[in-house]
């Protein structure tokens, strides 16, 4: 995570590296094409093509893949030094390098989404089993323990702010979280993956124990749309469980 935000923070260096780096190699290539096969040449520049890619940043793979695909026509096609083609096979092969290069980016991000997905599920995870244990013992300082849940479900929502009110204090709102991660506005379900949460509502999620109301979870979103998915909806309501049943200890 540290090494990807490194990476986007020097978005600028990285695009020029990008862009430089097979034009660089294409050229040296090309000043030993009697000694290297346009094949092997052709993998050098995707490799490239590969490592622009893996840095997380899109632009910096289509980037690289254009650039090889130029350095290929311009240094390792005839007539060489120039961008034109006369022979099929090579027309044929640059075409190729640019297709493989752009399919090569697209997997490459597919690839990082599927990671980031998978870190973020096991960090969801972790809160979950962190508030059961909390609750679980009894230990936990109420308040601190009704900020934490708050906040961890806040991340896991993607919202912008989410507060737990007692009984007694809660807002009002036509927005819900239902215990099946359905979000209802006005006895309707909303869409939540096309159109997401609403902006101009509160949202609220009950926290209880034994079909005891305990308080509930009430947040907004009003800065942007967000769509958090169903299993994070869930995770936002086992949270909420998990919370209910540690205020609930106290009365047993």
């Amino acid at each position: 995570m540290d090494a990807a935000l490194s990476i986007r923070s020097h978005t600028s260096v990285v695009l020029g590296l990008a862009i430089l780096g097979p034009l660089l190699v294409a050229a040296a290539l090309g000043a030993v094409r009697d000694t290297v096969t346009g094949t092997t040449s052709a993998l050098i520049l995707v490799l490239l093509v590969v490592a622009a890619s893996a840095t997380g940043l899109r632009s910096a793979g289509l980037a690289a893949a254009l650039s090889a695909a130029l350095g290929y026509d311009y240094f390792l096609t005839a007539p060489y030094n120039s961008l034109k083609i006369d022979h099929p096979d090579d027309v044929q092969a640059a075409v190729l390098l640019l297709v493989i290069g752009l399919v090569v980016s697209e997997l490459a991000q597919w690839g990082l989404r599927q990671h980031a997905r998978a870190s973020r599920g096991t960090g969801y995870l972790n809160d979950v089993l962190g508030t059961a244990e909390l609750a679980s013992g009894g230990q936990a300082d109420q308040d601190v323990l009704t900020q934490m849940v708050a906040r961890q479900v806040a991340d896991v929502l993607d919202v912008d702010d989410c507060r737990f009110e007692a009984p007694g204090h809660e807002r009002h709102s036509w927005t819900t979280v239902h215990r099946d991660g359905s979000v209802w506005h006005g006895g309707r379900e909303i869409d939540v993956d096309n159109h997401g949460l609403p902006t101009d509502d509160l949202i609220v999620l009950e926290v209880g124990h034994d079909s005891q109301k305990l308080g509930q979870l009430t947040m907004s979103s009003a800065v942007r749309v967000v769509r958090p998915t169903l299993q994070q909806r869930k995770i936002a309501v086992l949270l909420a469980d998990q919370l209910g049943t540690a205020l609930a200890i106290p009365a047993r």
